[in-house]
């Protein structure tokens, strides 16, 4: 089939605000942003979400949360003036009030007044001024005064209420409705701590033992239970038992079967209960995501939509204006490109049910034979595919190059167990040349786009900086904590090893790849750590019911949430792992479409297929016409993966 690439004018009845709308729209679909920005308001959105908007943001939110380093009670050495911190504090404030005006501007009012997160954030604003000026008050009037600033403990949850925060908030609307499965279980865990507590009381109270700082043992019925509920925590194992212990060794078995029961058979059902119920809730977050998209695309569709042949469809026309707002930075070619792939009928013109597959469809990497040059190919190509150069670049690519440098990685790893540091110059230069002749085979952005190179990179030039230091000012050695630790580190270069071994490869990858999705929920537990980490430099009254609320919420529930959100993630991503629907029609339709490299590859396009650091890349210099590069290893979110997961499950007779 052939394409004839050329400018086309959009139909006159669709407007440049139009087709600025239907982008914003496109684009809202693609990044998952779900508010609904005023149309005639557009421009102020588009700034509202400009990249240095969020990131003043996200610095804003940082100094924020780093205050409490520097505030009294502070970090030793750290502490600043009352003045300077809570100054910070009000220019970030400020920054906070600009965002949620920009907020309500730009959204429809209806919806603004009624979200509670825009609520939630207002409210913390207005409490965080009035604890401010309380407390200027009182340290102006009684400067000996003891005064608390409450309002500390609440600047995490700006974090989460902000639209930016949306990943944050449906992790906390998945641990809101995993609470009644596990509130069930946890009436169980207590009525059974408070009969195992009776017994605990009749078994020792007439014994007259004590604990080794003389209290009492278990001589009170509410110390029983919190000695036993501590035992649960196992912040007091083998201590709490050890009176028992010693008085007779029979007597330890109650606390044997105490942990039995509590810890290992009730902790494990709660956390098999928030596993299944963190399954359910997270397919309808999925699905209310999924719903949101399309309704956008839908939106998007229906501005730009004109009839055909009986059905409403976005001609070709309109489909070049169209993308030229959503994807400028993409050639005309790659506009053609997907075009065609959505167009299954060939009427050069998309469907609804076609365009709804736009925003996945612009997630995939997709780029031309230019694209993937390195400079010296791209500048100096009768230097770059000389004979030599030929012969450089065979030989890196080769296998064998790989497997000579991992059995050094392994023989160094022998040899700083043996503290031999006289070989550490040989294998900082050869591994330093390593990386010389990867950067110039492949390039700089196609090495650093490796974890494991960047990884090399960061810490063969980092020990070998500092060694030459050392060399030219006759430090010695042993005195540089730093080199020690930099030599240390390429120790942790087995890994790289270990994923080149297939049976090890996916199970790493697998790991690498659901890290960036675990921040999610580590930003869960930042919010309550934080929370109870500023309330407990104020407050230490009521010292077990603080403690009591922080191991339920911080260890029982957000934690167990935590490890189910590890145990899906790994089980998806590892089940996932060996391909993806929408790559597998983009690359039949490449094929359909003849797009590759003319008169030199049978092949009419080249895909990623390893996870290796020495991917082939074919010597485009020569190449003429036009060829796609698919980058079929590359890392999706989990939210994409769990979205292709349900996708299937919606109908799209509703759209």
């Amino acid at each position: 089939m052939d394409i004839i690439f050329g400018n086309n004018e959009p139909p006159s009845f669709v407007t440049k605000e139009d087709f600025l709308v239907s982008s914003t729209l496109i684009l809202d679909a693609k990044y998952g942003r779900n508010m609904n920005f005023r149309k005639e308001r557009v421009k102020a959105y588009l700034f509202y979400n400009m990249w240095h908007q969020r990131a003043l943001l996200y610095l804003s939110l940082f100094i924020n949360l780093a205050l409490a380093i520097f505030e009294k009670p502070a970090v030793p050495n750290f502490e600043l003036s009352t003045w300077a911190t809570m100054l910070i504090e009000f220019l970030c404030l400020l920054f906070f009030i600009f965002r949620i005006i920009h907020t309500a501007y730009v959204e429809k009012m209806e919806n603004f007044c009624l979200d509670r997160k825009y609520i939630i954030v207002i409210i913390i604003i207005v409490l965080t001024i009035l604890d401010m000026l309380c407390y200027i008050v009182w340290i102006v009037t009684e400067p000996r005064a003891n005064v608390i600033r409450w309002s500390r403990s609440l600047r995490p949850f700006l974090c989460v209420n902000f639209p930016e925060g949306r990943q944050v908030r449906q992790a906390f609307r998945n641990i809101r409705r995993s609470l009644p499965e596990v509130f069930n279980i946890f009436i169980l865990f207590t009525l059974t701590l408070c009969l195992f507590a009776l017994l605990a009381l009749k078994l020792y109270s007439s014994k007259n033992l004590y604990f080794p700082d003389g209290t009492p043992y278990f001589q009170y019925y509410i110390d029983a239970v919190w000695q036993l509920y501590i035992l649960v925590t196992t912040a007091n194992n083998p201590d709490v038992m050890m009176p028992a212990y010693d008085y007779s060794n029979w007597w330890a078995l109650f606390f044997v079967v105490v942990i039995i029961v509590l810890l290992y058979t009730f902790m494990s059902i709660v956390l098999a209960a928030i596993y299944n119920s963190y399954r359910d809730n997270l397919k309808n977050e999925v699905k209310e995501v999924i719903y949101a998209k399309r309704r956008k695309l839908t939106d998007a569709f229906e501005i730009l939509q004109e009839k055909k042949h009986g059905h409403y469809v976005i001609t070709k026309n309109c489909w070049m204006e169209l993308m030229k707002y959503v994807v400028p930075k993409r050639s005309v070619k790659q506009h053609e490109l997907l075009l065609h792939v959505l167009d299954q009928d060939q009427n050069n013109s998309v469907k609804k049910t076609q365009f709804l597959y736009l925003a996945d469809l612009l997630m995939l990497p997709l780029t031309e034979v230019w694209d993937r040059m390195t400079l010296l190919e791209k500048y100096f190509p009768r230097l770059y595919n000389s004979p030599i150069s030929s012969v450089i670049k065979t030989i890196v690519k080769h296998r064998f190059f790989r497997w000579f440098f991992d059995i050094l990685i392994f023989i160094n790893a022998w040899i700083i167990g043996f503290s031999i540091k006289e070989a550490d110059w040989f294998f900082l230069s050869i591994f330093f040349l390593e990386i010389l002749f990867k950067l110039y085979t492949f390039g700089g952005v196609k090495f650093f786009k490796q974890f494991w190179n960047m990884f090399d990179f960061f810490v063969v030039v980092g020990a070998l900086i500092l060694t030459t230091y050392n060399y030219i000012e006759n430090k010695v050695k042993d005195d540089s904590y730093i080199l020690d630790l930099f030599l240390v580190m390429r120790v942790l270069r087995l890994f790289r090893t270990f994923a080149s071994i297939k049976r090890f490869r996916l199970i790493i990858m697998t790991i690498v790849n659901i890290t960036p999705s675990i921040f999610t929920y580590g930003a869960v537990m930042l919010v309550f750590y934080y929370f109870y980490a500023v309330i407990g430099m104020e407050i230490f009254h009521a010292a077990r019911l603080y403690f009591l609320t922080f191991h339920i919420c911080c260890v029982v529930i957000v934690l167990n949430i935590f490890t189910a959100f590890i145990l899906e993630a790994f089980v998806l991503e590892y089940t996932l792992s060996k391909g993806r629907k929408l790559e597998t029609v983009l690359e039949r339709t490449l094929k359909k479409l003849g797009f590759g490299i003319r008169g030199s590859s049978d092949k009419p396009f080249t895909s990623d297929d390893s996870d290796s650091d020495l991917e082939s890349i074919p010597d485009n210099t020569s190449a003429k016409g036009l060829q796609f590069h698919i980058k079929k290893k590359s890392k999706k979110t989990m939210h994409m993966m769990l979205q292709e997961m349900f996708e299937e499950e919606i109908e799209m007779e509703k759209f």
